[in-house]
């Protein structure tokens, strides 16, 4: 009577309030949810789901099996990491969530690691811009996942997470070749306070980053373009519209007409890999730690 995947729905909508909430998270259209939600009710013979306003709410019997859920997950989760301990090779599929940059400038490098080390594992990547890979992790709708641990924002670490630092990753300013700080080699953060900034859509990392920064200087950013992509600033910047502050993991190709200059204080963020606990038996996930370890080595020299 107990489908799996209809328990992970079940548990999903409790976590994020919503059918479309889940249905977002686990890839699927709201309709599909709502199917299996239907089919479960009729499993169950309970209501599980009642309109509320514009969302959902869970019957009480609907949460009592979202709590069942979250042990029974569990415990299938370990049992099948404990099943993978005892292959002496990574196989099967393992799913990665990463954040823009990562997915750009890291991820790439350790899937040729992986080619060559375990050709038998398959890599699924799942590029997460504005929700953190690390609550689904947590969920074990990923099995691994990269974080960015920025000093103004730590990250809270859940007890049921394991974590290896990649690498220590920096912010630098994009500037036109010929503003009147592109000759120098590094530029104070109080010399940028009055600059035309491109920026990152509201919600993403780089954006909050580039607010707190100019806060901390007592001034509000003067943010006259809002874009997706770091190379869509960088095309901006060539063009003499403004400046951009970037990671240096999601710098890539520069274009033509720009200099890419370290700022002071240095701004950083760390690269964390993480994972469930109980996946760290399993040869498939050492693996791809272990790959995304030698990727961020690499690229820190």
């Amino acid at each position: 009577m107990l489908n799996l995947e209809r328990l992970r729905i079940l548990q999903a909508i409790a976590t994020y309030g919503s059918v479309s909430g889940t249905a977002e998270v686990m890839h699927v259209t709201t309709s599909a949810i709502s199917q299996q939600i239907r089919k479960f009710e009729q499993e169950t013979g309970h209501q599980l789901v009642k309109r509320s306003g514009r969302g959902v709410e869970l019957t009480s019997i609907a949460q009592l099996l979202a709590v069942r859920a979250g042990q029974i997950l569990a415990l299938v989760d370990e049992t099948e990491a404990e099943l993978q301990a005892y292959r002496s090779a990574p196989l099967g599929e393992l799913t990665l969530g990463a954040f823009p940059t990562a997915a750009r400038g890291l991820v790439p490098h350790a899937l040729r690691l992986l080619t060559e080390r375990a050709p038998e594992l398959q890599l699924h990547i799942r590029e997460m811009d504005f929700d953190s890979p690390l609550i689904q992790v947590e969920r074990g709708d990923l099995d691994v996942g990269l974080v960015q641990d920025w000093d103004h924002v730590p990250i809270g670490w859940p007890d049921a997470v394991r974590k290896k630092l990649l690498m220590t990753d920096t912010a630098q300013v994009a500037l036109p070749q010929d503003h009147r700080l592109a000759g120098q080699t590094a530029v104070r953060i109080s010399e940028l306070v009055d600059e035309r900034w491109i920026s990152r859509v509201r919600r993403s990392t780089c954006h909050e980053w580039l607010l707190f920064t100019m806060r901390e200087q007592g001034t509000e950013p003067r943010i006259v373009h809002t874009v997706n992509e770091h190379p869509t600033q960088l095309a901006l910047v060539s063009a003499g519209v403004g400046l951009a502050m970037v990671p240096t993991l999601g710098l890539g190709p520069l274009p033509a007409g720009i200099r890419v200059v370290p700022v002071e204080p240095e701004l950083t963020r760390r690269v964390y890999a993480v994972w469930r606990a109980e996946g760290s038996v399993r040869p498939s996930v050492r693996a791809a730690v272990n790959a995304l370890a030698t990727a961020g080595e690499r690229l820190s020299r």
